[in-house]
């Protein structure tokens, strides 16, 4: 039997297991992004590995979310992340370059290879053709270390497209119709392949969309074929030499394949407040806007920005409406700019802000209260816009142009016939936004400011852990209810003790200080524990603050691992019935774990002081086992470098 693409790359990289689903897996990384979110972190944990150069064969440092100074703790990290990119052979993406998503794929994504990312969104590139994955910091930071990625092998799911986009359609709402149909549980565990003839239909940058908002199915990768759609684009980006032909054999299986007709998919929109919350445009049209929005990484290319500028030809924004344009990238922005999109722009009165990630994250372009917010985002989750019981919608940028100016929410086949976007064949390319690193890094030194403190230390797993249920909590609970985003917090993130008081703050305010209290407690929680983003800082500060262990009924992929990474024992309940049987303040004994854990053992007995005794599973692997008992993947990696020069 022949082989889809997912396994055509996971092959050639296969360094340890078998490609059997659900079994583990480790493969080598050809290359590594970093955001300076999440990258500040992932260097001072690259650093404390103890290596002089990175291993991989392209490892990349953008700027992109932290881009508001508002006091010198941004700025100071900026200058650390380009001070260490130099000192250990990274390239550099400086503030306002654009969003690590958009350049990569611009600039370094190259089809057939692997791509580790301390982003959610990193599979994105996975619309050139690549094996996109994202992950916490320390797995990046192990990654440039020179050390394989470790997942258990995912399930390959086939959606054969046919048919083609009709005008006032895009692809963003290609991926809002299948979070509409699977959910944001509809792809944990699972790569999704696109194939069949739709695909040659749509643009690299059309896939990357597609591919970006994979992420919220929980979807491990995203991947689509390598063909003379990659090739053109690729040329037109000046580096048609790293193309490869990569498709699907004719005999492939696939677990399963979801038919999708393009030409019958019609304008959708996320309603607040979750990605999956989907429904057809002209079932909500007509709700009163108050702010629109084009940019994000998944909505922020060429073709997105020079839509918008058409439609807007000849017609004004709305009085009662803020429409606010986010650039992808410089790129976007020169060539968006050669072509008159933006003087159509500007006229028009759209705000034009600088390229990066900026209200996706939170990072100012908070709407106002009671008012409805248009934004071709990523997500939704509530009170990620920086307003409290905020309504924020996600849709494509045609939708979101109409909306802007008809003021109330439009279904863009009302404007009348659709503006016609041809894509460069060469593209205005210039890095003057990207450093490469120095062959000889020996005068570098790295800058590092006050708000820039050393990695807190954990100690081993105990015999037996005496824990207090700290907090319980229901289904869904994303990274954001864990340890929100916004201007406020993410300027603390290469400061644990400082971001740590912010932890579950969006449920629970009181939390840190109790959790300091107890000393030792465990979080319950229900279905898709910690989806969304892939920021460490969920695990890592409940860490500091003494959460030892997390007994859900189900966890997201890469919260999971970062939980591992970081020395919490993730456990499911044997019977998610048990979740009604314990109560905030319940105190839970598990003793033997540590024997129970290196022995291999698949459950665990939790005795709970209210009488009750129930089972947890431990599903983990080998490695995980080792990590957990060590207290965390850097005191494992460590201990055995140190045994090998012993």
């Amino acid at each position: 039997m022949g082989l889809n693409v997912t396994e055509k790359i996971i092959s050639s990289h296969l360094v340890e297991g078998e490609m059997t689903t659900g079994l583990p897996i480790a493969l080598r990384i050809d290359q590594t992004l970093t955001q300076d979110a999440t990258g500040t972190m992932a260097y001072l944990e690259f650093e404390a590995i103890g290596i002089d150069r990175v291993k991989t064969e392209l490892s990349v440092s953008y700027v992109d979310h932290n881009l508001l100074q508002s006091d010198f703790r941004n700025a100071d990290d900026h200058r650390f992340l380009q001070s260490i990119a130099a000192k250990y052979g990274i390239f550099f993406s400086r503030p306002g370059n654009g969003i690590c998503h958009q350049v990569h794929l611009e600039r370094f994504a190259a089809p057939g290879k692997t791509l580790l990312g301390s982003d959610s969104h990193t599979p994105t590139a996975g619309g050139c053709g690549m094996l996109a994955m994202g992950a916490g910091g320390l797995d990046v930071a192990m990654a440039m270390a020179g050390e394989p990625f470790h997942l258990n092998m995912p399930e390959v799911v086939g959606i054969r497209l046919t048919g083609q986009l009709q005008p006032w359609i895009s692809a963003k709402d290609v991926i809002l119709e299948l979070l509409r149909r699977l959910s944001v549980k509809g792809g944990v565990g699972k790569v999704m392949e696109y194939f069949g003839p739709g695909v040659e239909t749509l643009s690299v940058t059309d896939r990357g969309a597609i591919a970006n908002l994979g992420t919220e199915l929980g979807a491990t990768a995203t991947v689509f074929p390598s063909d003379e759609v990659t090739r053109k684009f690729l040329q037109g980006q000046e580096r048609a030499e790293l193309w490869q032909p990569i498709h699907a054999d004719e005999d492939a299986a696939f677990a399963q394949v979801i038919e999708i007709d393009l030409s019958a998919i019609e304008p959708m929109t996320a309603c607040p407040s979750s990605p999956d919350n989907v429904v057809k445009v002209k079932e909500v049209q007509g709700r009163p806007v108050a702010q629109v929005i084009i940019g994000s990484c998944a909505n922020s290319s060429y073709r997105d920005i020079v839509m918008a500028a058409k439609v807007l030809e000849n017609r004004k924004i709305n009085t009662n409406v803020s429409f606010e344009i986010n650039p992808g990238s410089r790129q976007v922005l020169e060539n968006a700019d050669i072509d008159g999109a933006l003087k159509n722009l500007i006229h028009a009165g759209a705000r034009i802000h600088q390229c990066g990630c900026l209200g996706c994250i939170g990072m100012g372009q908070a709407p106002a209260t009671d008012t409805i917010s248009l934004r071709t985002f990523t997500r939704n989750f509530p009170g990620r816009s920086g307003t409290k019981n905020d309504q924020v919608y996600l849709c494509s940028p045609e939708t979101a142009v109409a909306s802007a100016i008809t003021g109330v929410i439009t279904d863009p086949r009302d404007l009348g016939e659709a503006p016609k976007i041809t894509l460069p064949e060469k593209y205005i390319v210039n890095d003057n936004g990207i450093i490469a690193p120095p062959d000889d890094p020996s005068s570098i030194e790295i800058i590092r400011g006050p708000n820039i403190k050393p990695l807190p230390e954990f100690e081993p797993l105990p015999d037996d852990l005496d824990l207090t249920v700290g907090l319980k909590v229901d289904d869904n609970i994303t990274t954001d209810h864990i340890m929100p985003a916004g201007s406020k917090i993410l300027p603390l993130r290469s400061n644990v003790p400082a971001i740590s008081q912010y932890v579950f703050s969006a449920i629970d305010p009181d939390f840190p200080e109790r959790a300091k209290k107890l000393g030792s407690v465990i979080i319950v929680g229900g279905e898709n524990y910690g989806q969304g983003s892939s920021r460490e800082h969920a695990a890592l500060a409940p860490r500091y603050l003494g959460v030892k262990a997390k007994l859900v009924k189900s966890f997201a992929r890469i919260h999971k691992a970062n939980l591992i990474n970081f020395g919490i024992l993730p456990m499911t309940f044997e019977n998610a019935d048990d979740y009604d049987f314990i109560s905030q303040d319940d105190e839970l004994v598990i003793p033997g774990i540590r024997r129970a854990l290196l022995s291999g053992s698949d459950t665990v007995t939790i005795k709970s002081s209210s009488g009750a005794t129930f089972q947890a599973r431990l599903d983990l692997s080998q490695r995980d086992r080792f990590i957990l008992a060590a207290g965390s993947l850097l005191n494992w990696v460590k201990a055995k470098i140190a045994g090998k020069e012993g």
